[in-house]
């Protein structure tokens, strides 16, 4: 009866550190701050159920795992948003099986918590962005490719990835990964960094989609 407790008070303030006080402050997507919780205090219910019944865990796990599935492609979320997915799922399953001893849940909690804390902070390549950019001309060469970018964006091309190359409608989508050049008077809201806007003379036409 202790480890289920521990487990449940575990989860409880566990799931709101990681929601509130990390997600919610550097990301601002409140649609799952609700998602997160429910699908970590519904884990939570749902395998403490299963694990005290004749069902098995197996049969939960295999439950969840089709129910994941849907709810990613439900709808479009960064690989980030997707990160904290899987941690509100691994805390909920880890307290809702609250195993002997009963520290054992609450420090698995706190340790993934601290590792989402740590892998997603700000500070770390806080200068360092990823964009997909349409540009209004097809670039063959990649050399000519990095320059055209390098002028539009004016940051340090670190990597591109050639999406679609229409060389009929004279067009180029690229994945474009960059270094933001710290001249340009970054800013700093909420824990990420935007570009500031810059002049953008002889640079090519070009339509810039976030991701």
């Amino acid at each position: 009866m202790l480890s289920f407790w521990m487990g449940l008070a575990a989860n409880v303030v566990g799931m709101t550190v990681l929601v509130y006080f990390v997600y919610f402050r550097r990301h601002f997507r409140r649609d799952l701050v609700l998602a997160y919780i429910a699908l970590s205090m519904g884990i939570f219910a749902v395998t403490m159920l299963l694990s005290g019944s004749g069902a098995g865990v197996g049969l939960g796990m295999g439950l969840f795992g089709i129910l994941s599935i849907i709810r990613l492609r439900s709808d479009t979320l960064t690989q980030e948003e997707v990160a904290y997915y899987f941690i509100s799922l691994a805390i909920g399953l880890v307290n809702g099986l609250h195993p002997d001893p009963a520290w054992f849940s609450p420090a698995v909690t706190a340790a993934l918590v601290l590792v989402m804390f740590l892998a997603d902070h700000p500070g770390f390549a806080p200068r360092t962005q990823r964009q997909t950019v349409t540009l209004e001309k097809a670039y063959p060469r990649s050399e000519d490719l990095a320059r055209a970018l390098e002028g539009l964006l004016g940051a340090k091309i670190l990597r591109t990835v050639v999406i679609e190359l229409d060389m009929v409608r004279d067009l180029t989508i690229v994945d474009v990964r960059f270094k933001v050049d710290s001249i340009r008077g970054e800013r700093e809201t909420g824990g990420s960094y935007q570009l500031a806007n810059a002049p953008r003379q002889n640079a090519p036409v070009a339509q810039e989609t976030w991701s």
